[in-house]
């Protein structure tokens, strides 16, 4: 039995959330995998349900809102909302800080090379080595690497594009926390270095959704978005 790549287009950031959550529910509930964590966050406490592969492309990103459009009256708790991602981005995207109970940060790694990233933008704009790279060799050492593992990014047609990679990922609640954050990261770049905002494409081999939210899950999907 071969893997089965999902493949999705969509508009802006709440549609990828719904429509991934969709496709993981509905259209490829036979081909997902199901499992239990065997290490890391929640080992041989949760199971997951994971997409084999996961490609979105979202051609608006920065159109508003930035994070999902849970239905009013519904009994679905909003996964998170534009303060809690502004909070993100300030302290765990841009912040470089380590608290003395964690080993690293995205904002840690992330600052180690982001001014040059954009020196690099602004004065080679066609350039293929504009890359945040989050994930290092080391981590394999450690007991929670980090999910997000680079940003790598274009300028094309005078917009700022960002192609973003992830080990492993939280479809319910890490998506939308971590695609508002970096979308303010991309905005910020983009006016560091005087192009317009543009678009993401971000994959994955393991975006899953975990066992304690999938009625949750089943609840959303009932909705279809306007």
């Amino acid at each position: 039995m071969f893997l089965k790549p999902v493949i999705l287009e969509v508009h802006d950031l709440p549609e990828l959330w719904f429509r991934a959550l969709w496709e993981l529910w509905n259209q490829h509930s036979g081909d997902s995998r199901e499992y239990m964590v065997q290490h890391g966050s929640f080992e041989q406490m949760h199971k997951r349900k994971e997409f084999d592969f996961f490609l979105g492309h979202v051609r608006n990103p920065g159109q508003r809102p930035i994070i999902p459009i849970v239905p009013e009256g519904s009994n679905i708790s909003p996964p998170t909302d534009m303060e809690a991602v502004g909070v993100y981005f300030a302290n765990y995207i841009m912040g470089a800080e380590v608290a003395e109970n964690e080993t690293y940060t995205y904002g840690n790694r992330i600052n180690a090379s982001l001014s040059r990233v954009i020196e690099i933008l602004k004065n080679t704009p066609d350039t293929n080595q504009a890359i945040i790279e989050i994930g290092r060799p080391e981590d394999v050492f450690i007991s929670d690497p980090p999910c997000l593992r680079l940003i790598d990014c274009r300028i094309k047609d005078g917009k700022l594009h960002f192609f973003i990679y992830f080990r492993s990922w939280d479809l319910w609640a890490g998506l939308p926390q971590n695609l508002g954050g970096l979308q303010l990261l991309k905005e910020y770049i983009a006016e560091e270095i005087g192009v317009q905002d543009g678009e993401m494409i971000v994959s994955s081999k393991g975006l899953h959704v975990y066992d304690y939210v999938w009625s949750q899950v089943e609840e959303m999907i009932k909705y279809k978005r306007v």
